[in-house]
């Protein structure tokens, strides 16, 4: 399934997005963008995701 995100931001290595789910529902995902890293994670509100993005400590680093 395609996946169009929107209003995405960049904190440090950590990009935020939000999206819609197969059911339609608003989901805003925080995804670490360094090689070897692996971390993502689907929150409910926006302000999660960035709170996850924030404290987030990268193992590639």
């Amino acid at each position: 399934m395609l996946r169009r995100f929107r209003n995405l931001a960049r904190l440090g290595p950590v990009q935020v997005a939000t999206g819609y789910d197969q059911r339609g529902r608003e989901k805003h995902t925080a995804a670490c963008t360094a090689p070897r890293c692996g971390f993502s994670a689907e929150y409910d509100t926006r302000s999660a995701a960035e709170l996850a993005a924030t404290t987030h400590r990268c193992s590639a680093h």
